[in-house]
């Protein structure tokens, strides 16, 4: 069985990841990019569904052993475990080097005292676990074949074959290192290069200490603020510019329920959001090419705008079930694809034009098409804002008039008035000035319960949504107008758990909700941030910033977050590590940090 979401490290390359569990298993790796096959997918079934582990011999009907300890060397994405055993200390040093050509995950074993007996065993299982490849060697080198895609497996230690698994046992001594290599190549090319482990250690840890040396961040809350911005950087594909919502498909918001989604692609507002905390810290590079992203996949047809869209720009992202993987803890159905792609989402065009607006204002180079594209994208607006749509949280339910929805068209109009007022673009300013004020008095008095002093979460409803804390952080009211005080004063109500944290919006258990689903899910991490901001923003400071601590203490070990938490089994659920978790803990740090709402 998989371990808990939080025991769990990242590593990367910028094109795909693997997730790392504290036993030393890996049971996540997609190969060769964020949204191919899995290769591992133990994570969502079992080890015959494939995994690669590496520690300590142990019994063959005892749990193989959790590290004592582990940690990421210095700020990089080179992961650092070690057992304490009785014969003696071991390190196994995991990470994947940023590359051009062939993907590759290294594993370096290291003996620190003592001599410990160890085992490696590598169980490679091709789509999703589901095709049990060739095994056979090749010039000395172990190779596993299956239609297009070849792994080749490079080690000094001697291997042996079987039960469909290939097996090493060694044993290390002070100063031994022992490298274990898979490098992925189509299998209708020749081998990729033997693998050079030592020096591609060496260039992945310069690669990440000169990235960092970017950050412009130097608060109280600095190591919180660089893991989640190397976990952002993580999660973007480098070819491309594209920014992934998450590495993983379906770990589930319910456990033992049915919230179990693809998240292996770009959500043009994760990626926005992200873009704008890239931008704020300091990462410009990374912004121009997502702009460079975004222009391509939306191309010449921004009215047929998506939610959502491959790595690459890809529009087709069909919804699948895979039957033969029994999820996570036994959450089904495991999805691959996601049918939401094709959902009308109104806030999406002010999230991206805000992403827009700001590489604007901090200075990043013109690009004539992206302005030419905001004016596009106001022109479908204007026809389309008074529609009802699916909404921030994709809703498989029947559309509504989504207040949040509705600022960010809102927000979209806004920013483009100012655009035009820069003199960058032209556009119909008066007109687009009289549309603004239209969008604003509509959410006033069809999206606000005067009786409760609080908007909701749709027009003519009860429900409260967190996605209406956004409402002054993105400037459609000040902070200290009595409806946005009464809107925070009552999501903390309604809306929060007994320790504090902030739900999305009501669901119903077993009963078809707002969203259509059936369960219940955690707090939102996204949303909990949220909360810790307007706290600031309306004056109560100290109450911010003990929510934010509070949140950065549900981080594992290794400062990562998932999607949301279980109040209830008190552990992280959802797809890991989650972008639109670690955005938001960067922006209420910098906004603590400029308030000065810290301690010490």
């Amino acid at each position: 069985m998989a371990g808990r979401i939080e025991d769990y490290a990242l590593i990367g390359d910028m094109q795909t990841a693997a997730l790392v569990c504290r036993d030393g298993t890996v049971d996540w790796l997609c190969l060769p990019r964020f949204d191919s096959h899995a290769i591992f997918a133990g994570l969502l079934g079992t080890e015959e569904h494939g995994f690669w582990r590496i520690g300590p011999a142990h019994a063959p009907d005892a749990q193989p052993p959790a590290a004592t300890r582990r940690g990421y060397r210095g700020d990089s994405l080179i992961l650092e475990s070690e057992w304490d055993t009785g014969r003696g200390t071991v390190r196994v040093t995991d990470f994947m080097p940023p590359r051009d050509g062939a993907p590759q995950l290294i594993r370096i074993v290291e003996g620190v005292s003592g001599r410990v007996p160890m085992r490696s065993a590598l169980r490679m299982r091709f789509s999703y676990g589901r095709v049990v490849p060739w095994v056979h060697r090749h010039e000395g080198r172990t190779v596993a074949v299956a239609g297009p895609d070849s792994v080749w497996f490079d080690t000094s230690a001697e291997t042996y074959g079987q039960s469909l698994t290939t097996y090493s046992d060694f044993t290390v001594a002070p100063g031994d290192r022992i490298a274990f290599t898979l490098s992925w190549q189509p299998s209708h090319k020749e081998p990729p290069p033997l693998p050079e482990p030592e020096q591609s250690l060496e260039a992945t840890e310069d690669f990440w200490r000169e990235w960092v040396e970017h950050c412009t961040y130097h608060g109280p809350y600095r190591e919180a603020v660089i893991r989640s911005l190397i976990t952002l950087k993580a999660l973007t594909y480098a070819p491309t510019g594209g920014i992934v919502a998450a590495p993983t498909t379906s770990l589930p918001e319910d456990i033992g329920g049915v919230r179990n989604w693809d998240y292996r692609y770009t959500w043009l507002r994760d990626a926005a959001i992200t873009l704008s905390s890239l931008l704020r810290t300091g990462y410009r590079e990374e912004a121009r090419a997502w702009r460079e992203w975004l222009l391509r996949a939306v191309a010449g047809d921004p009215e047929n705008l998506q939610i959502m869209y491959g790595i690459a720009g890809e529009r087709e992202l069909g919804e699948a079930e895979l039957d033969w993987l029994p999820g996570y803890e036994n959450s089904a159905p495991v999805r691959v694809g996601n049918g939401a792609a094709h959902q009308l989402q109104l806030d999406v065009y002010g999230e991206v034009t805000e992403a827009l607006h700001l590489a604007h204002m901090t200075g990043l180079a013109r690009n004539d098409y992206a302005s030419l594209l905001q004016v596009k994208l106001i022109n479908y607006l204007e026809k389309h804002w008074t529609e009802p749509d699916e909404g921030i949280w994709e809703v498989r339910g029947p559309r509504r008039h989504f207040v949040h929805s509705k600022v960010m068209a809102w927000v979209a109009v806004d920013r483009t008035i100012k655009l035009i007022e820069s003199g960058d673009v032209d556009g119909p300013l008066e007109r687009w000035k009289q549309l603004r004020d239209d969008i604003h008095r509509d959410v006033c008095e069809k999206g606000y319960d005067k009786e409760r002093n609080t908007f909701t979460q749709s027009y003519g409803s009860k429900e409260l949504d967190a996605s209406l804390l956004l409402i002054p952080q993105m400037g459609f009211l000040p902070p200290d107008d009595k409806r946005v005080i009464g809107t925070i004063e009552a999501i903390q109500r309604e809306l929060s758990t007994p320790d504090g944290f902030i739900l999305r919006y009501p669901t119903e258990g077993s009963d078809e909700g707002v969203d259509g689903l059936p369960g219940d899910e955690g707090a939102f991490l996204a949303c909990s941030f949220w909360m810790a901001d307007d706290l600031a923003m309306i004056g109560r400071v100290d109450e911010a910033r003990r929510l934010f601590e509070r949140l950065l203490a549900l981080r594992n070990d290794l400062g990562l977050l998932a999607e949301e938490w279980d109040p209830v089994r008190q552990r992280q659920v959802g797809n890991f590590p989650q972008a639109f978790s670690h955005v938001p803990l960067i922006d209420t740090a910098l906004r603590l940090t400029a308030s000065g709402a810290y301690g010490g």
